[in-house]
């Protein structure tokens, strides 16, 4: 049964003829300083897990290729004649360099970035907005500041408790002054702090405050180095498009995917690559726009980001792409229900809306019930299901989407698995 959070846009663009038999994805990883790494490793164990999950023949992965700068890992994976699967080549667009960077920064210098984006977050009833969308995310959101809060208190007891051992003020202390204690005892306490690196690494401390810290400055528009690799990324796409359609196999179908943050960015790339070359998505190969558990309001919806909300308007607006968004609400990072047609102040320009097709993915049918339960207080795996593989086949499913023979509208609104019929799923 379709879920109330479903959307279909009036002016959907028509059916195109033909099922995929190549397709070129254009893969943008969410924020994680590590993304180099284990993209490529978590697609081909889960493609694997898949394969075994429903008895599909093992397809074959080329070795992942990197380009001269870095930005860009590659690989192929075969067609399979057995499902009529679609030869799909994969180009991850990486920017975990820029995450490092944000990781290296001065400590303190991201504390206080922290503290001053979620205090005007606060003021302005943005927060109260993130909550109404989902409070989950809202808890998400505050959480380091509520870290921050708790860890600034220990410190100071733990000053106050050094000076009073050491200081004039108690007939046992060893009488140093209060000059030297109060500085000794924040010393001890931020020493402490640096002792439980390790523990607040696993507790995502560190990930989720530069990531909140990053929506903001970039809503703000005050990351002029990832403005850079957005253009950086356009250029990609359109040269690699561009030769795509040169060659004597040009793909069915172009993909443009992002998770998590990267669904921002692949909504970013999307529009600059519609706005500069005007006949892309104009051919035979079809455009593809899909974004899975968007962070999207965490930019989009701040007083400063008009550049965005303009760029999403266009998307909203145009023809020549099928943007497809997956939300769910059992994940605790994003925003189920939320549509930018409704949600977001855009101008159309008297344009019906043609995008973007909202849909939920549905965990609770294709995740079995003893891995729910086991992974339902683990935001993070839970915030992945949308690209691992599924434990029952279901309407969401992360490798028929990428790697089928359906091109996404199809896939979206009628979608076909290996032995169920047409619609089968979609009922």
């Amino acid at each position: 049964m379709t879920l109330s959070l479903d959307y279909t846009p009036p002016g959907l663009a028509d059916a195109a003829a033909g099922p995929v038999k190549r397709r070129h994805i254009f893969y943008v990883p969410g924020y994680d300083p590590e993304s180099s790494s284990r993209y490529r490793m978590l697609f081909v164990r889960e493609l694997t897990r898949y394969a075994k999950r429903f008895g599909e023949p093992k397809r074959s992965i080329s070795r992942a290729i990197m380009n001269a700068d870095g930005t860009v890992q590659s690989w192929r994976v075969s067609a399979q004649a057995e499902t009529e699967g679609a030869e799909t080549s994969y180009d991850v667009l990486l920017w975990d360099d820029l995450v490092r960077d944000d990781f290296r920064r001065l400590r303190l210098v991201s504390v206080f970035l922290l503290v001053v984006g979620t205090l005007q977050s606060i003021a302005t009833g943005l927060m109260v907005r993130f909550y109404r969308l989902n409070w989950k995310y809202g808890n998400v959101i505050l959480y380091p500041l509520v870290m921050v809060v708790l860890l600034g208190l220990c410190t100071l007891a733990i000053a106050a408790f050094v000076h009073a051992h050491l200081g004039t003020a108690f007939g046992h202390s060893l009488g140093w002054p209060l000059w030297i204690t109060i500085p000794l005892g924040l010393v001890i306490g931020l020493v402490w702090i640096k002792a439980m690196e390790a523990l607040l690494n696993r507790i995502y401390f560190w990930q989720l405050l530069n990531d909140w810290v990053f929506n903001w400055q970039h809503g703000q528009g005050r990351r002029p180095d990832y403005e850079r690799r957005l253009d950086h990324f356009t250029d990609h796409v359109l040269a690699q498009a561009a030769a795509l359609a040169a060659s004597d196999a040009p793909p069915d179908e172009i993909m443009i995917l992002g998770h998590s943050s990267g669904a921002l960015t692949a909504v970013e790339v999307a529009a600059r690559v519609l706005a500069r070359d005007p006949d892309f998505g104009t051919g035979p190969t079809t455009l593809a726009l899909v974004t899975l558990g968007s962070g999207l309001p965490l930019v989009a919806m701040q007083p400063r980001a008009g550049r965005l909300r303009g760029e999403i308007a266009a998307l909203v607006a145009s023809r020549r792409l099928v943007w497809a968004d997956f939300q769910a609400p059992q994940d605790w990072m994003n925003f189920p229900g939320f549509n930018p047609v409704v949600d977001l102040d855009l101008d159309l320009r008297g344009a019906p809306p043609a995008n973007p097709l909202v849909r939920s993915a549905r965990f609770r049918e294709i995740i079995s019930a003893e891995t729910y339960v086991k992974v339902r207080w683990r935001p993070f795996r839970m915030h992945f299901q949308f690209l691992l593989a599924n434990d029952n086949r279901g309407y969401y499913d992360f490798f028929a989407m990428t790697l089928g023979p359906q091109r996404l509208r199809e896939r979206v609104l009628n979608p076909v698995q290996p032995g169920l019929c047409p619609g089968a799923l979609a009922s």
